[in-house]
């Protein structure tokens, strides 16, 4: 099956006529082709095993029937997606291709090297987007997903790129998708692709929608709870969508392309090494607080303009309220490297006098938040540096002394005991093999709050930015 040739323009939206109604990308997850692609897919999802392929000859029958009908739905809403040409025909191909084949692991490598979103970051464009992946932070499962996305992607920000210049940052919202992303998932990454050989990436996207829904859910009740007098301007953001989308276009903008920039002493795909969970804690806090820093020089520049510097200010309090309240208490306490994060973050803030937990009322002292979390972005980018010089281990064994300079460890801790002589002089993994899974546990605030934030920080899972009304 191949599409018919479309004009590869980005402008506008061509109407489609299907069965006698019409649709375009704005209302294609209502269209026939859509619902009945979506329906294949999850019908399709009980048929794969873990690594996508179909192992049971006798479902290969049904899965064929499937397939069919999701690369025809594919080829009916092609049209109303011109700027998707190429990748939805490579996609088409790739399904064919796996149907041929038996149906063994799927291979989605052409597909995926022909689908380029980031070259087309227009504000509201829409993107019709199937593969056989995973879910980060949802399915280990590798099966065929599909959704319908939008770009986010507001004139400042294009603006704020040329300064902070992320060629592969995509940002999006969820439209409507399949079962793998009713989940806490958050990202669309290219990685997650079911694919023979890896390319070479050319975009990574991120719902700020989700993130920005949760956050808006989570922060209220958090507040609330805590008896948190809030500012008026985090006040105008929990009751605006857009606004919250658009604090974290701009806060993930300048935190993913800081992963690659920075005194780093090691590769920062960090994902593709063995090291102690605390050492992933430092490193995603550290690209957070280098778009906190980041903020506040862009808040007290004299040439900022106004809408810039209102966001900027968002921002700075995101960062600290989405770690404070929501890292913390999301996930299990199996190595849960980023609510470690939040919890020193709380703890530095506490320990420096800028957030005070008095006669149950939570309280912060904006005016010198700036400059204590700057401090803590600064203590992590001085252990960075010093770490050019050392060995592996002694990098991790100076990380766990900053960490447990503000965070106290578990009483059962090796580590914090020391490591016995046999740990320090043989290979790396005793060294992480040391680390408990729950190394630094919750403070006696966190437990108390843990027990009145759990069902509302459960309730965001699968969160859209449309799921929640504008007050």
């Amino acid at each position: 099956m191949t599409l018919a040739t479309a004009t590869p323009s980005i402008i506008g939206e061509p109407e489609v006529v299907e069965d006698g109604a019409s649709f375009t990308a704005r209302t294609a997850e209502t269209s026939a082709a859509w619902l009945d692609l979506k329906a294949a897919v999850v019908e399709l999802q009980p048929l794969q095993v873990q690594d996508g392929s179909i192992p049971k000859k006798a479902d290969h029958a049904a899965a064929k029937k499937l397939v069919a009908r999701i690369t025809r739905g594919i080829a009916t809403l092609a049209p109303a997606f011109p700027h998707d040409a190429a990748y939805l025909e490579a996609a088409i191909a790739d399904f064919e291709k796996w149907v041929a084949g038996g149906f063994g692991v799927p291979d989605f490598y052409d597909a995926l090297v022909a689908f380029d979103p980031a070259a087309h970051r227009v504000d509201q464009l829409r993107h019709l987007v199937v593969f056989p992946m995973y879910t980060q932070n949802g399915s280990p499962d590798r099966h065929v997903e599909a959704l319908i996305v939008e770009v986010i992607w507001p004139e400042f920000i294009a603006k704020l790129e040329e300064t902070y210049t992320n060629k592969l940052f995509l940002s999006l919202r969820l439209v409507d998708f399949t079962p793998g992303y009713d989940t806490n998932s958050a990202v669309l990454f290219p990685e997650t692709v079911a694919m023979r050989e890896i390319p070479p990436f050319t975009w990574g996207a991120i719902f700020q929608d989700r993130e920005a829904a949760r956050y808006r859910v989570v922060v209220k009740a958090a507040a609330d709870i805590t008896k948190l007098d809030l500012p008026a301007s985090d006040l105008e953001m929990l009751g605006d969508q857009s606004i919250a989308e658009e604090t974290f276009v701009m806060w993930d903008l300048i935190h993913d392309r800081s992963h690659m920039r920075g005194d780093l002493p090691f590769d920062p795909f960090m994902i593709k090494q063995r090291m102690p969970y605390f050492l992933y804690s430092l490193e995603e806090l550290r690209c957070d607080l280098t778009a906190f820093r980041e903020c506040v020089a862009l808040e007290r520049a004299k040439g900022t303009d106004q809408h810039t510097r209102t966001m900027a200010k968002h921002v700075q309090h995101a960062v600290i309220f989405d770690r404070i309240f929501r890292f913390v208490l999301t996930g299990s306490r199996v190595r849960n490297y980023d609510g470690l994060g939040g919890q020193l973050l709380f703890a530095w803030m506490h320990q420096h006098h800028v957030l005070h937990w008095t006669d149950t009322s939570l309280a912060i002292d904006w005016e010198n938040v700036p400059d204590v979390v700057v401090a803590l972005s600064d203590a992590i980018n001085e252990l960075y540096w010093k770490s050019i010089d050392r060995p592996k281990t002694a990098h991790w064994l100076a990380a766990y002394e900053l960490v447990r300079g503000t965070l106290e460890p578990n009483p059962a801790s090796v580590w914090a005991k020391g490591l016995p002589q046999e740990v320090l002089a043989g290979a790396p993994k005793g060294y992480t093999d040391a680390v408990l899974d729950d190394e630094f546990p919750l403070s006696m605030f966190y437990e108390a709050l843990a027990k009145k934030m759990g069902d509302v920080i459960e309730s965001t899972k699968g969160i859209r930015g449309t799921a929640t009304a504008r007050a």
